[in-house]
C-alpha cells in the first residue's frame, strides 16, 4: 500500500478494495467496500429505498453497529442472488460485517459484532435437508391404514 493521508478510522486512504461474501441457505452475497462517503447499493438499488423494509432493518444493522465514522467513509456495493427474501438479507448483513472488519482491520468492531450477534461474521451454518426417494419432503413418509 502507498503513503496517503489517514482517515479517521486510521486507515491510508489509497485505493483500497475489499471483497467479501456472506451465505445463508441457498443465497449468496458479493459485498465490495471502498473509501467513499456512506454510500450502499444492493443489487443497484441504494439500501436507503430499498422496498422490502424487514430486509433493510437487517441489511443496515452491521452499519448501525460499526457507527457513523467508520460508515460514512466507506462505500459498499453489493450483489446478491438465491434463497428467499430474508436468506438474501441475512447473506448480505454477513457479507457487509465481513467487509467492514477487513476493511478497517479493527478488532474492537469484530468484537462488536460477536456480542451483538454469533451468526454477524461466521454465518448461519443450517441448511435446509434434502428431500428422500419416494417421499413427499424429508421426513415425510407414507401413511399406514391397517393399524
Amino acid at each position: 500500500m502507498s503513503t496517503g493521508a489517514t482517515s479517521k478510522t486510521g486507515v491510508s486512504r489509497t485505493r483500497k478494495v475489499v471483497i467479501e461474501v456472506g451465505k445463508r441457505k441457498t443465497a449468496i452475497a458479493r459485498a465490495i467496500v471502498t473509501f467513499g462517503t456512506g454510500r450502499v447499493w444492493v443489487n443497484s438499488i441504494p439500501l436507503d429505498i430499498y422496498p422490502v423494509e424487514l430486509m433493510r432493518i437487517k441489511m443496515m444493522e452491521p452499519l448501525l453497529l460499526a457507527g457513523d465514522s467508520i460508515r460514512n467513509s466507506v462505500d459498499i456495493y453489493v450483489q446478491v442472488g438465491g434463497g428467499g427474501y430474508m436468506a438474501q438479507a441475512e447473506a448480505v448483513r454477513t457479507a457487509i460485517a465481513r467487509g467492514l472488519v477487513k476493511f478497517t482491520g479493527s478488532e474492537e468492531l469484530k468484537q462488536v459484532y460477536r456480542e451483538y450477534s454469533r451468526y454477524m461474521l461466521s454465518g448461519d451454518p443450517r441448511q435446509t435437508e434434502p428431500e428422500k426417494w419416494m417421499r413427499y419432503s424429508a421426513r415425510r413418509w407414507r401413511q399406514k391404514s391397517y393399524r
